[in-house]
């Protein structure tokens, strides 16, 4: 990272305030020759910044924070100027002109934070997260993961199974040294504490993801043809999201339409009804959609007269208010009638009751679905780990420590750091 970079870390211009930050080697003297002598580090002081020919660009406060204690783990400086766009545009012009200076990446000043042991993985991501926040349950989410939770958790599961790795190694040594035999009960021990670890792993992996905050509730409305999914779907999202016809058929594939609602986001999807025989190619592939919609929903509404295709779905008795279809038959959870605003919102708290389980609670520590998986790999190698092989266990302790380090980015690769900081804003 011998580049230095820079780009606008406050909001788009035109603004009150435009924040500039540069970071790298260059930073300081691309500061200087900008605004003359530097301020006391960490001290906000006045400067008129000029180009390379001496021309006024602006007023500014300079700021320099000497590395490794910044942000980025690097010499780091924030310039902040008037927010108009040409101010801005010729402050970064200015910056640009130094040599070893550049543009910033998305997200690279972040990058360079993780790569110089500023923050980890999993706080990077809480990052990511927090930048992407809608509701106030995804905040408070994302700041938990910002804040090291996630981190600290995993640290301390880190930190035993290296104790424990120790002691392995430390029988294994003797063994080959001094032709000691091992002692069953101290492998027992470890075993017992290497299970124990290990159920304390799982509990987490069981929990519902946090990536359902910001994924949302997948919620599926299922039936045959004309039962009524495509009104229930506009009332649900109170709009027109879909196209409601007598003709049985209308909805040939899947539609789709975001809420928020309570501060959960959920995801709404209308299908195509399930026609017992048809000979339309076309009506055939939405019916496969739908059928594959059904599989994949987290909460299934289902507007049919048969009983659901899943225990846990929410059966609807749909069309209450035609003719011959009063009353709540046998089975059926709710009466939905199209015109009453009241059968409308007990569909809602219906969704929103199954959803609470599905939701991680707000107290519990919120891992991502592929830091549970880590978690159950290494959970899986602590409890296939074999008492009667000290070898054997010290491998499957490695590799628990490993799935861990893949936590916190210890091992992350290149292609998995571009896509997680391409979601990322110009300067953060």
């Amino acid at each position: 990272m011998t580049d230095t970079i820079f780009a606008v870390s406050s909001g788009q211009p035109p603004a009150a305030i435009a924040v500039i930050r540069v970071s790298g080697p260059a930073a300081f003297a691309a500061a200087e020759r900008l605004g003359g002598r530097l301020p006391e580090a960490r001290r906000a002081s006045l400067r008129t910044l000029k180009d390379a020919s001496g021309a006024v660009l602006d007023s500014a406060l300079l700021l320099c924070f000497p590395g490794p204690a910044t942000a980025t783990g690097e010499d780091l400086v924030e310039l902040h100027c008037h927010g108009g766009r040409a101010v801005v545009a010729a402050v970064e012009r200015a910056l640009a002109e130094r040599p070893g200076v550049r543009r910033a990446e998305p997200g690279e000043f972040t990058r360079r934070a993780l790569l110089n042991g500023r923050i980890d993985l999993a706080e990077a991501e809480g990052l990511a997260d927090l930048l992407e926040a809608q509701t106030e349950r995804q905040r408070r989410a994302a700041i938990g993961a910002v804040e090291g939770r996630v981190s600290q958790a995993v640290r301390g599961w880190m930190d035993r199974l290296a104790m424990l790795s120790a002691m392995v190694e430390a029988m294994l040594d003797f063994a080959e040294e001094d032709d000691v035999p091992l002692d069953p009960a101290a492998v027992s021990r470890i075993k017992s504490d290497m299970h124990e670890l290990a159920i304390v792993m799982l509990e987490v992996v069981e929990r519902p993801p946090v990536d359902r905050l910001h994924d949302g509730i997948r919620v599926v409305l299922a039936g045959p043809p004309n039962s009524g999914k495509s009104t229930l779907l506009n009332l649900l999202v109170e709009r027109e999201a879909a196209i409601v016809s007598p003709i049985a058929g209308t909805t040939r594939d899947r539609i789709e339409a975001s809420v928020l609602r309570g501060g959960v986001a959920y995801v709404l999807t209308d299908t195509a009804g399930l026609a017992e025989d048809t000979d339309d190619v076309i009506e055939a592939i939405g019916v496969t959609r739908a059928q594959e919609a059904i599989l994949q929903a987290d909460i299934l509404l289902w507007m049919a007269d048969t009983p659901p295709p899943r225990g846990d779905a929410i059966w609807l008795h749909s069309r209450a208010d035609l003719p011959g279809r009063g009353g709540l038959p046998e089975g059926r959870r709710l009466a939905v009638r199209r015109d009453e605003v009241a059968s409308v919102a007990s569909v809602w708290d219906a969704i929103a009751d199954t959803a609470t389980a599905l939701l991680p609670r707000e107290d519990a520590i919120g891992f991502k679905r592929h830091q549970q998986e880590q978690c159950r790999r290494a959970a899986n190698a602590l409890i296939a780990a074999p008492t009667d092989d000290i070898l054997l266990m010290a491998e499957e302790l490695r590799v628990a420590r490993q799935a861990l380090a893949e936590v916190l980015g210890v091992s992350a690769t290149e292609t998995m750091l571009d896509a997680l900081f391409g979601r990322f804003c110009l300067g953060k």
